[in-house]
């Protein structure tokens, strides 16, 4: 319990973190959009994936299935973001890119439940 505990106080430092990173960046970036915003959004971009790579690394085994669970739940957030993406009359581009959004998002969707589903079988007791 001691080392969940470690590994949640590790992971909260390193959203903190972050966050303060972005929201320095964000003040620096003048308003207008433009290639400041472009920079603004692969710098957040690229910090996601260090802070997603950082959290998977240091997640204890006994903790994958909740986080599953936990992850299937963003997925579908992300689900609905990108249906409003794709049917929002933002042109052809958006509606595209929102559609290949909705098409990765779902099999993320299903692919979570589905290994979630087998993870947690293997905890049942066999008749």
């Amino acid at each position: 319990m001691l080392a969940v505990q470690e590994t949640v106080a590790e992971v909260d430092g390193a959203v903190e973190t972050v966050a303060r990173v972005i929201s320095a960046t964000a003040e620096a970036v003048p308003q207008g959009g433009g290639a400041a915003h472009l920079i603004l959004l692969l710098t957040v971009f690229v910090l996601a994936v260090f802070l997603g790579i950082e959290i998977i690394t240091k997640i204890p085994p006994t903790l994958h299935t909740p986080l599953m669970s936990g992850s299937n739940a963003i997925s579908g957030i992300t689900l609905v973001g990108a249906v409003l993406a794709a049917g929002g009359d933002n042109g052809t581009w958006a509606t595209i890119l929102g559609f290949s959004a909705i098409l990765f998002a779902t099999m993320n969707v299903v692919g979570g439940f589905v290994v979630t589903n087998r993870m947690l079988a293997m905890f049942r007791t066999k008749k």
